[in-house]
């Protein structure tokens, strides 16, 4: 099965999602881009992510056109095509329903630097305006918004995070849905106090090399 690594991590951490809390049935979507093969593998439209095998996961071109699979891929692949034309750092893309993110969402009102976590993103997360899912409008706008961060907004639907692989896309998705419970809950009781801007300079750099590093090289 051509791209069987990736159509069966698209498989797993479609799973991953619903366990993590971060949507629901087939709701939000994943995609993994191979440069080598330049071949986008992505889950299946309308499919129900604890029924997804490796076998469901459909392959297309950087144009959207299906290689191999046979089922539609998600509804939204012209927006993971606008972000992996838009953002050739981007190899992963992961689109969530997730509660507190899609809240602000919602109310068309980004996630500011309440917390340090928020670096997993950016200095921010902003917010795309409105457009209906699975259309051009939408890619447009996703296209548009993204810049340099590694989320957004989507207003009045959910969430999208980026990253060089699956792993760091969803826990981009994960942390930033923490950030906005937080941030929902610190709303809910007062005014939070931001952290400052310089500071939040300083954590989007650490954030460069957070983690495990191969101290073996070099």
């Amino acid at each position: 099965m051509k791209l069987s690594f990736e159509r069966q991590l698209i498989a797993d951490y479609g799973r991953k999602l619903v366990h993590a809390g971060l949507t629901t049935g087939s709701g939000g979507n994943l995609s993994l881009f191979n440069a080598d093969e330049n071949l986008i593998a992505i889950g299946p439209s309308g499919i129900d992510y604890a029924d997804v095998s490796a076998q469901d996961v459909v392959l297309v071109d950087r144009s959207g056109v299906v290689v191999d699979g046979r089922w539609k891929p998600s509804s939204e692949l012209s927006f993971h095509l606008a972000l992996y034309d838009q953002r050739p750092d981007v190899r992963a893309v992961v689109h969530t329903h997730s509660v507190y993110a899609t809240t602000m969402a919602c109310l068309h009102r980004e996630i500011p630097a309440v917390h340090y976590l928020v670096a997993f993103a950016g200095k921010k997360v902003p917010v795309a305006p409105y457009a209906t899912f699975g259309t051009a409008e939408l890619a447009e706008s996703v296209r548009t918004h993204i810049s340099d961060n590694n989320a957004l907004l989507l207003a009045n639907h959910g969430l999208v995070a980026v990253g060089r692989d699956l792993p760091q896309a969803f826990n981009v998705a994960e942390e930033i849905e923490l950030v906005a419970r937080i941030y929902y809950q610190a709303c809910s009781i007062g005014e939070p106090v931001l952290v400052a801007d310089e500071e939040m300079d300083r954590v989007v750099e650490k954030f460069r090399t957070y983690g495990q590093q191969d101290c073996s090289k070099g």
